[in-house]
């Protein structure tokens, strides 16, 4: 127990050392780079009020001045020049307007004053009677009488302007600034004091005392104000905090929601799909070629679709959403670099809606060269989508697609002609051309969309080659031209 308490003392003794060392430092980073720089304290709530209370401020200067010149020129006291005290004056008057703005050189200001009237009244004006302003007539000047007491080396003006000027450093700067500036200024105070004393006119304890109790109570309430608004700016952030956290985990668990309901649903199916597919040309009697191509395309596409059904369920299930144009943003939970679909299976992707039936042509021109993920993964998914928008909405019609790689884009188009017959109900809840939308949009593109003059339908889009991916941003997706009929956006 001994040897625990003696170790504490020595730890709180070399802290204590420290922080005495580190003092000068402390105070000529506090009370001089901050007086050449701009405030470094955080911002409180009541400099809202700033222009209202700097408009009070400069309407008190004057009077502030005013009371000053009294007291150095006219009380009977500490008495000076008339100019000289004047310029005195409105540097302390001028020093409370400061505050408001840079609180360190107002506090420079106005500790300046006072020590400049302590001077030119103990070793000026008092002992020598000497001119105050240059060219003043020596023969005109008088020995002016000079009393000690009251406030001294304070004036009334004087003790006002500094503890205003510290109240409005203490509002701005951390307490350490603050206490820094209260003891430099007792400090300088009572020194100034001592030549007085020295001179042979004590002080008044009662003046002394007022003034400390004035300075110290400025101090005080201005980092008592300033200690309630960090922590209510603290509580807030804390707040907001803990709402974004409550936010972010409701999101979470209806992801969650959504990634269980296709797990066991949609994929169940899927996996029904694809297993009677594999099955079916067993129990049919000598089942035809084109019979076993249909089913092992079913086969297939159900495959497929299970795989991306894979991806969104990692995607939902992971806590923090991949950037887009990422390998992980194609992940399946398990394995986070599983390969995106790319250009590179546009021919397969054409092939499947062949061996459904459908007219499809694609032209690729320009040179052909690896792209960005996210470019690659888009241009995929909106020629994945207008083939499907045409399955569904134009039967018959013969389809399209052209790829253009252009110098900084990349151009994608795809168009059908006109049905030959009416298409069925689509059962689609309406975010196919959305979901273009949104893809065109985070990388920066254009996308266009609409009937043909001859009765089809086309989009069309312009994705940027160069440009880096970014959150979706469905509002500001761009869509020159409205769908011809709005069942037409659907969800493939």
């Amino acid at each position: 127990m001994g040897e625990n308490g003696a170790s504490a003392r020595t730890r709180a003794r070399k802290r204590l050392v420290t922080a005495v060392k580190g003092l000068p430092r402390a105070l000529r980073e506090d009370l001089v780079a901050g007086a050449v720089g701009p405030p470094t304290g955080e911002r409180p709530g009541w400099l809202i009020w700033q222009p209202v209370i700097v408009l009070v401020l400069a309407s008190a200067a004057p009077f502030l001045c005013a009371l000053s010149v009294s007291d150095l020129a006219h009380g009977g006291r500490q008495t000076l020049d008339m100019r000289l005290a004047l310029l005195l004056g409105s540097v302390q008057a001028l020093a409370v307007i400061v505050a408001a703005f840079r609180p360190v050189v107002a506090w420079w200001m106005a500790t300046a004053a006072m020590v400049a009237v302590v001077a030119g009244v103990e070793y000026v004006a008092a002992p020598h009677g000497l001119p105050l302003w240059p060219g003043d007539d020596p023969a005109a000047v008088r020995e002016f009488p000079v009393d000690r007491g009251g406030l001294y080396p304070w004036t009334t003006a004087g003790l006002a302007a500094q503890a205003v000027v510290l109240l409005l450093l203490a509002l701005r700067l951390r307490f350490r600034a603050a206490a820094g500036a209260l003891a430099v200024t007792l400090v300088a105070g009572l020194v100034c004091g001592a030549g007085a004393t020295q001179a042979g006119a004590p002080l008044r304890a009662s003046g002394i005392g007022l003034a400390v109790a004035v300075l110290t109570i400025a101090v005080v309430v201005g980092a008592a104000l300033r200690g309630r608004q960090v922590a209510r700016t603290e509580l807030v952030v804390q707040e907001g905090i803990t709402t974004e956290e409550r936010a972010r985990r409701a999101l979470l668990e209806e992801r969650n929601r959504i990634a269980r309901e296709l797990h066991d649903v949609v994929a169940h199916h899927m996996s029904v799909i694809s297993i009677q597919a594999q099955v079916a040309p067993h129990l049919a009697e000598n089942p035809s070629d084109a019979l076993k191509e249909n089913l092992t395309g079913i086969r297939t596409n159900a495959v497929e679709a299970l795989t991306e059904l894979r991806r969104v369920l990692g995607v939902l299930r992971s806590e923090e959403a991949p950037a887009y144009g990422t390998p992980e943003y194609a992940g399946d939970g398990t394995a986070p670099h599983a390969p995106q679909p790319t250009l590179d299976r546009l021919d397969e992707l054409v092939g499947n809606v062949r061996a459904a039936g459908v007219t499809v042509t694609t032209d690729v021109t320009g040179r052909r060269r690896p792209l960005s993920p996210g470019v690659e993964l888009s241009a995929f998914r909106i020629v994945q989508e207008a083939l499907s928008n045409a399955m569904r909405h134009a039967p018959g019609a013969r389809v399209a697609v052209a790829i253009a790689y252009r110098t900084g884009a990349l151009t994608v188009r795809v168009t059908n002609t006109a049905p030959d017959r009416p298409a069925a109900a689509s059962p689609g809840a309406g975010h196919g051309l959305l979901g273009m939308r949104e893809r065109t949009a985070m990388l920066g593109g254009e996308l266009a969309t609409g009937p043909t003059p001859d009765g089809g339908y086309e989009v069309s889009a312009v994705l940027p080659t160069g440009a880096p991916a970014t959150a979706p941003d469905p509002a500001s997706a761009p869509s020159t031209r409205p769908p011809a009929d709005p069942t037409e956006d659907t969800t493939p």
